[in-house]
């Protein structure tokens, strides 16, 4: 275990990302229950990104009543009890993240120095975060979530990933080099969800051009494994757009 905790802060975002799976979830794997005891140390050494990719997905998941009593301590009645804002669609809210972002509502810088050069500004944990949220839910959208909308969903936060890897800095502040590889985004999830979508709304021939931008563009390193994983999803599902 001390091995593991020594590992955790400087494994590469991806890794970490897995690791909090595997440190939360792997015991529910086998059983419906979760030694507390043993999550508590590795659960101390995540870094406040870390920690804040946790609190969201537990906001997400959580019933309304226990939010606010894991809350309660730590914000006010006009936090929890806030009137409820109209509900906005999968694209919206990814439009509304990706305009925030463009903005540089989330670009915030600080003094780097050899000590601090592999550390994440507040504004940078926030993009992560609601990336994470995003990306998620497009991956785990109910069936009667449009399939165009998922795949466009998909796409704009690609973009997103991109405009990182092209070197521009005006969406997010990086002490040392940074890309869309340090936003941790677990592909071996996101991207089969992606491919079906695209199976269902575009042609084999669009599909195929799509899918081999966005392994081109983030997991060449594993092309064949993503490659093999599209033409699964595309030979299983029937194309309505053909």
């Amino acid at each position: 275990m001390e091995e593991d905790l020594a590992g955790v802060c400087t494994a590469p975002p991806q890794a970490r990302t897995r690791f909090i799976a595997d440190v939360t979830i792997s015991s529910a794997m086998t059983a419906d229950y979760v030694d507390r005891t043993s999550l508590r140390p590795p659960l101390r050494a995540l870094t406040r990104g870390q920690l804040l990719l946790i609190a969201e997905r537990a906001i997400e998941r959580l019933p309304p009543a226990d939010v606010r009593e894991v809350l309660q301590d730590f914000f006010g009645p006009d936090v929890l009890t806030a009137a409820r804002e109209p509900e906005r669609s999968l694209l919206e809210q990814v439009d509304l993240f990706t305009t925030a972002s463009l903005r540089g509502n989330y670009y915030e810088s600080f003094q780097v120095n050899s000590r601090n050069c592999t550390e994440r500004s507040r504004g940078t944990d926030a993009f992560v975060a609601e990336f994470d949220r995003l990306i998620g839910n497009c991956t785990r959208a109910a069936p009667s979530e449009s399939h165009t909308v998922r795949c466009l969903a998909f796409e704009r936060l690609f973009d997103l990933l991109r405009r990182l890897d092209e070197g521009s800095d005006d969406v997010l502040f990086f002490g040392d080099e940074g890309g869309s590889y340090e936003i941790g985004v677990d592909w071996r999830t996101v991207l089969p969800a992606y491919f079906r979508c695209l199976a269902t709304t575009s042609t084999p021939e669009q599909s195929t051009v799509a899918a081999l931008r966005v392994i081109t563009d983030f997991v060449a390193h594993e092309r064949e494994h993503y490659e093999s994983e599209f033409h699964r999803c595309l030979g299983g599902t029937e194309n309505t757009a053909l």
